[in-house]
C-alpha cells in the first residue's frame, strides 16, 4: 500500500514525491555529469525515474535537488542518485532531503536500507547507515562503463 505523494516544505524549499513535478531535464543534466552515473542515456533515466520512488527538491518550483529509491515498500530499499544543486548546498537541504527519504510512511519498517557513497558518508550515518553487517553476504555485478559502451554503439 503506497502512502501516495508526499509533500513538506520548509522556508522557500518544498520536497515532493509527485513524479509530474520532476524535471527528467535537470535530472539528466545532473547525473549525466556525476562521478556514479556519468552518460546515462535518456532512456535508461527514464526508466529508472518511472521505477523507483523519486524525491524531487524544488525552489520556487524549480528542481535544484533529487533522490531517488528503488524498494518493494515492504522489505527492502536502496538509495541513489542524492544531490544538490551546487548554489544551494551549505543550507542543511541534504540533510532534510534524506531525513524525509528515511522517513517516508513507504520506507518505514524495511528490513535492509542499503546505499553506496563515494564522499558522502557523515551524512548518511545520521541517519543510522552504516558499514553492511555482513560485507561477505554481499555480491553484485558492477558494470562502470555500461553507459559509455551504450553511446559507443
Amino acid at each position: 500500500m503506497s502512502a501516495g505523494i508526499v509533500e513538506t516544505s520548509r522556508g522557500a524549499y518544498t520536497i515532493s514525491t509527485d513524479p509530474a513535478r520532476l524535471d527528467a531535464v535537470a535530472i539528466e543534466r545532473f547525473l549525466g555529469q556525476s562521478y556514479w552515473a556519468a552518460g546515462i542515456p535518456p532512456d535508461t533515466l527514464r526508466r529508472s525515474l518511472a521505477g523507483s520512488l523519486c524525491f524531487g527538491l524544488y525552489a520556487g518550483g524549480k528542481q535544484v535537488g533529487f533522490a531517488r529509491v528503488v524498494t518493494d515498500r515492504a522489505t527492502f530499499a536502496w538509495l541513489c542518485d542524492v544531490w544538490i544543486e551546487e548554489p544551494h548546498r551549505g543550507a542543511g537541504l541534504g540533510q532534510w532531503l534524506v531525513e524525509t527519504v528515511v522517513g517516508h510512511p513507504d520506507l518505514l519498517g524495511l528490513r535492509r536500507f542499503l546505499l553506496a557513497t563515494r564522499d558522502a558518508h557523515s551524512l548518511y550515518e545520521r541517519f543510522g547507515f552504516q558499514p553492511p553487517a555482513r560485507p561477505e553476504a554481499f555480491m553484485e555485478i558492477y558494470r562502470p562503463d555500461i553507459y559509455r559502451a551504450a553511446s559507443d554503439t
